[in-house]
């Protein structure tokens, strides 16, 4: 599937969670925007999104579900989304976003 079609399946299997979200689409990826700090990436075969930070090795961590079954991923998501609310600020979040 093309990355845009792929991300727009999990914006609605989001929506069906009561998450709403944005898609955006360009060179060769598609982007779900889902909050602060929760941007999810999609080539077509797989979503990937943040899921914190590593401090000994300073990088992201991130997790990965197959494009074929957005529902799943977007159970996952919805987990970090959730997390994302509830435990960080909206300044620390953009603080975050930004370094």
């Amino acid at each position: 599937m093309m990355p845009l079609d792929t991300a727009e399946e999990l914006r609605k299997a989001l929506e069906e969670q009561g998450i709403t979200a944005d898609v955006h689409d360009g060179y060769g990826l598609a982007l779900v925007s889902v909050w602060v700090g929760l941007v999810v990436w999609s080539d077509g075969e797989r979503f990937w999104w943040r899921t914190g930070w590593d401090a000994r090795r300073r990088r992201f961590v991130y997790a990965w579900h197959p494009a074929l079954d957005p529902r799943r991923a977007a159970h996952r998501i919805a987990f970090r989304y959730v997390d994302l609310r509830e435990n960080a600020s909206l300044p620390e979040l953009i603080a975050e976003s930004m370094s």
